[in-house]
């Protein structure tokens, strides 16, 4: 069987690392035919150390470290393939727990040709036991935040235009090159995007599962959708083709409200356009709250998701709009 290498970019995780190591040691997949190599960028919380253990506690699990000194994701994807030495790549994020089938299901759709990048799905946990953390985890996989995201919410397996921690051979590489290092986001939509563009193909399968923690509070909610937004563009300049609608809501949702702001400050009549936008928007949002939580059995997040949404809505249609402005001005920052 072929060698497996899971590669693993990483940057202050003590609190979810060791999760995920746990994880990987109990693969159905056999541990002698299996690596994980984890790029970090030079952590300071202790995340090395917990590795450290892990690897002293269970040394019959291949687990390499390789340093990833420029701290993105996309070099730490790079720095991590260069070190690797299997022939099929699983590529894992810190803040993730495959299920124990996760490493067998891949190999299996990729042995049977289903696509040249296979993923499954994410399931959604909170960060932390609060119940903001509670409802940003139920808003990350709600249609209403992620729009028609499947590796969210997917039930069969599909062609699809992106999946998160893919698995593929290590010729696909050769083919279509490594991660762009000039994207501090969105690698992985870019990376499929050369995929699909080389007449090769995207798949998801459900059976392919992965507990994902999303952030704990808003203001890391609010940093990780504004950087989305604002690498999204960048993206988007190279691949205007891959634009979604999910993707150009939120900006042109950001757009409308300023605009409606400036207009009505030379026209008063145009408040009651800003008004009734809002008032529409956040009617849907605690109507779908109050639905959710009733389903969930989660009374919270009726309050919840109407406050978590407008943060993921507002913060990358803003991002993205910062980009283009920027790029308009000629500033790379």
């Amino acid at each position: 069987m072929s060698k497996v290498s899971v590669i693993v970019p990483c940057y202050n995780e003590q609190a979810t690392i060791r999760l995920l190591l746990d994880a990987l040691y109990r693969q159905t997949f056999p541990r002698a035919d299996m690596e994980v190599v984890i790029a970090d960028g030079m952590s300071t919380d202790g995340t090395r150390e917990a590795i450290a253990a892990f690897q002293a506690d269970f040394p019959d699990l291949d687990v390499r470290v390789v340093d990833n000194p420029l701290q993105t994701i996309p070099s730490g994807l790079n720095r991590a393939l260069q070190a690797s030495r299997g022939s099929i790549i699983v590529r894992l994020d810190a803040h993730s727990k495959p299920y124990p089938d996760y490493v067998e299901q891949c190999l299996k759709a990729l042995e049977e040709g289903r696509g040249d990048n296979v993923g499954g799905v994410w399931e959604i946990r909170p960060g932390a036991e609060t119940w903001i953390a509670k409802s940003i985890a139920v808003a990350a996989a709600h249609p209403l935040g992620v729009g028609d995201a499947l590796y969210r919410h997917a039930n069969h397996a599909t062609e699809t235009d992106t999946v998160p921690f893919g698995s593929f051979r290590r010729s696909l590489i050769d083919r279509i090159g490594f991660f762009d290092e000039t994207l501090l986001t969105n690698e992985d939509y870019e990376f499929n995007a050369r995929i699909r563009k080389a007449g090769d193909r995207i798949w998801l399968d459900p059976s392919i599962r992965s507990v994902y923690f999303a952030r704990s509070t808003l203001k890391e909610l609010a940093r990780q959708y504004w950087r989305y937004g604002f690498w999204k563009w960048r993206m988007l300049r190279r691949y205007p083709d891959t634009l979604r609608w999910r993707q150009a809501l939120p900006p042109l949702f950001v757009s409308s409200l300023v605009g409606l702001v400036m207009i009505s400050i030379f026209v008063p009549f145009f408040m009651y356009a800003l008004a009734f936008e809002l008032i529409l928007y956040f009617s849907i949002l605690f109507l779908a709250g109050m639905w959710t939580g009733i389903r969930r059995r989660m009374p919270f997040v009726s309050l919840g998701l109407p406050l978590v949404i407008p943060v993921m809505h507002i913060s990358w249609g803003s991002g993205f709009l910062w980009s283009i402005l920027k790029s308009g001005s000629g500033k790379n920052g």
